[in-house]
């Protein structure tokens, strides 16, 4: 009887072992995820602003039809979620590089189009 309860133990706590290791997994990913959604709106919200700044007319501190002068704001560069630089623009496209604060190789590039569309999406990292 001694050593089927031994058995049991060990089972169980092999059982107990796994089921740990899952969660953690399983809340690393989430945490993951999480930082990627919330890059992806920090993004639409750079993208909405330069588009603004693209139809803005030059009077008004605006790029009139040209992304080619537009700098992110100060306050949506950096944030708890990510940094974020221009990798290119010219007058018809911009494209934004968002680094994770979480882990540098986990990138987004993105690019905002004549029309304040964000398109042509690349993920590295474990973002991919």
């Amino acid at each position: 009887m001694g050593t089927q309860q031994l058995m049991l133990i060990i089972l169980g706590v092999i059982l107990i072992g796994i089921a740990i290791a899952v969660g953690i997994s399983t809340f690393q990913a989430q945490n993951v995820r999480s930082n990627l959604d919330a890059m992806i709106n920090d993004l639409s919200h750079i993208a909405s602003n330069a588009y603004q700044y693209r139809k803005r007319p030059a009077k008004l501190a605006g790029g009139e039809g040209d992304y080619s002068l537009y700098e992110i704001p100060p306050g949506l560069v950096s944030n708890s979620n990510a940094t974020y630089t221009i990798d290119s623009q010219s007058q018809t496209e911009l494209t934004i590089l968002a680094t994770s604060a979480l882990d540098p190789e986990n990138t987004i590039t993105a690019t905002i189009d004549a029309e304040g569309t964000l398109g042509g999406w690349i993920y590295t990292g474990a973002f991919q």
